[in-house]
């Protein structure tokens, strides 16, 4: 997660754009967005957060700890809001890598990944995401613009890019763990 400085910042400012995106959905009228936005909120400023270079800024060992607990709280949210709905399910694996990556990130010396964490978990993540991001741009392809004024939270294109941005930042994240 801390390879160079400029993809780092390019996936800082990618993040953070997608979760403040995400807290203006949270302005939606529909009760269900407003649900979805908010952990996908706190999903891009986690990654923001967690894609900082190393070289400018190296989080003290207690911020890994921290991380881990909010998304592990953050994925049993998800696993309690799967009962109601599948989508949530993406949710809960999402909150579990980062749980992962975090744990794997506060076990590294030097908190640099290379090469740590078990491979196999990686690349189960890896594998999961990619799919997500390939799948994600399909169903994004043919979405058109719909009749009458829609508000900025509420445009399910620019809802289904910004989650196609957190799983492409996702995948870069777990290729440099």
């Amino acid at each position: 997660m801390h390879g160079p400085a400029s993809p780092g910042w390019l996936l800082v400012a990618l993040c953070a754009a997608t979760g403040a995106y995400c807290l203006l959905r949270m302005r939606s009228d529909v009760e269900e967005q407003r649900r979805a936005a908010g952990g996908e909120a706190i999903m891009g400023f986690g990654m923001a957060a967690m894609a900082v270079p190393a070289a400018v800024f190296t989080p003290p060992s207690w911020a890994w700890a921290a991380y881990a607990t909010v998304f592990g709280a953050a994925a049993l949210r998800a696993l309690w809001a799967a009962r109601t709905s599948a989508h949530h399910l993406h949710h809960l694996v999402g909150a579990s890598a980062m749980v992962y990556m975090a744990v794997v990130m506060a076990a590294s010396p030097g908190h640099h990944g290379g090469g740590s964490g078990n491979p196999l978990v990686t690349g189960a993540l890896l594998l999961y995401f990619t799919g997500y991001v390939l799948l994600s741009g399909v169903r994004l392809v043919p979405v058109t613009a719909g009749g009458g004024t829609v508000a900025w939270g509420d445009r399910p294109e620019v809802a289904r890019a910004c989650r196609l941005s957190m799983g492409i930042a996702m995948v870069a994240m777990l290729a440099t763990l």
